[in-house]
């Protein structure tokens, strides 16, 4: 079994190719062309052990990353400083083993000591129950859906929004 830690940039190549999976073959993410890790070490800054904005890894024996879950801004304006967006993503070989659950597990454990957050929110392409699913496990409720909202592969994607909110 997985377990979860913090990220380290050391993670940053298997985290690359772990997203990149999803940005070459699925509508999960809306980007749409792979990265470098080196590309991607801006992103990975932003991350730190304490605050609102982690990152944390499952990593099996031998360290092998299979999967990996992050907070980040919800947007760039300073009135949305106490809500974050969070998102998950597991390595192709690694679904419908609990590391998805020791991920938010770890990230919401951390989050929930934060004192400046009020909200989560979770933007998640359509359709994808498996996500819609774990989300509720750590107490996210549906408040809308934005129709239409990418266009990916040929084809419009809908994104169903969710939230949690902060006991602090």
């Amino acid at each position: 079994m997985a377990a979860a830690r913090h990220g380290t940039e050391a993670d940053l190549a298997a985290i690359t190719e772990i997203y990149n999976y999803f940005v070459a073959n699925t509508v999960i993410t809306f980007d749409t062309r792979p990265f470098r890790a080196s590309d991607r070490i801006g992103w990975f800054n932003q991350f730190a052990r304490q605050g609102p904005h982690q990152i944390f890894v499952a990593a099996s024996a031998g360290n092998v990353i299979q999967g990996f879950a992050y907070s980040s801004p919800f947007r760039d304006k300073p009135a949305y400083e106490k809500t974050v967006e969070v998102a998950i993503y597991l390595a192709p070989h690694a679904d419908e083993q609990g590391i998805g659950s020791t991920l938010y597990g770890a990230l919401f454990s951390a989050l929930d000591r934060e004192p400046a957050l009020h909200r989560a929110v979770a933007l998640i392409s359509q359709p994808n129950p498996g996500s819609a699913a774990l989300h509720e496990k750590f107490g996210f409720r549906t408040i809308g859906e934005l129709s239409e909202a990418g266009f990916k592969f040929g084809r419009y994607i809908d994104i169903l929004l969710m939230e949690r909110a902060f006991s602090a």
